[in-house]
């Protein structure tokens, strides 16, 4: 059977993405997909081999949606500045997206080349934002590993309604933010 003319392996992908934000659950299935878009299922299969594809393709989607929210709020910022500002770009992203958002989360397979290649991107802004903490290659997966846990804890527990107490929540996890750059500052000035 021919492709479509005009559906593409990239358009299923973002319509996924789209009917992901909206669904009741945590997937989206190829009859969801060509129903959004006006063909038959067997059509996508001419761009995607099937709901293991699919979310591989939400993966890479989801890490480089995540990506450029993360490097546009680091454009003209460094260190404490950009940490912050990644910090609230993340978090902001996992709450108009938290289905998207947990596609994001897994670690690529080592033969999936374009998730590596989307997840290095994210990674290659970090490493520029933390250069004024001198800190070493080692040190720095240790730091980035740490950013990435505490932003991930803080917006797991946000998004599952665990923070009940009447105390401000956007001031804690701006304290906790600050908390890690303190450290930073720290090892930095020992």
């Amino acid at each position: 059977m021919a492709p479509r003319p005009g559906l593409s392996r990239d358009l299923i992908v973002r319509t996924a993405a789209d009917l992901l934000d909206e669904a009741d659950g945590w997937e989206v299935t190829l009859s969801q997909i060509a129903a959004a878009l006006g063909v038959r299922t067997p059509s996508l299969y001419n761009h995607i081999d099937g709901q293991d594809d699919l979310r591989r393709g939400l993966a890479v989607f989801a890490v480089r949606e995540l990506g450029a929210r993360i490097a546009r709020a680091a454009i003209g910022r460094t260190g404490e500045d950009a940490i912050l500002a990644i910090g609230h770009a993340y978090r902001l992203f996992a709450h108009e997206h938290p289905r998207l958002y947990q596609a994001s989360l897994r670690a690529p397979d080592p033969d999936h080349q374009a998730l590596i290649d989307a997840s290095e991107e994210i990674l290659d802004v970090l490493r520029l934002v933390l250069e004024p903490y001198q800190l070493s290659p080692e040190d720095q997966i240790h730091a980035i590993r740490g950013l990435r846990s505490l932003m991930h804890g803080f917006v797991s527990l946000e998004l599952a309604g665990g923070f009940g107490l009447p105390v401000d929540v956007d001031e804690s996890y701006h304290r906790l933010l600050t908390a890690f750059i303190r450290g930073l500052q720290r090892e930095r000035d020992e």
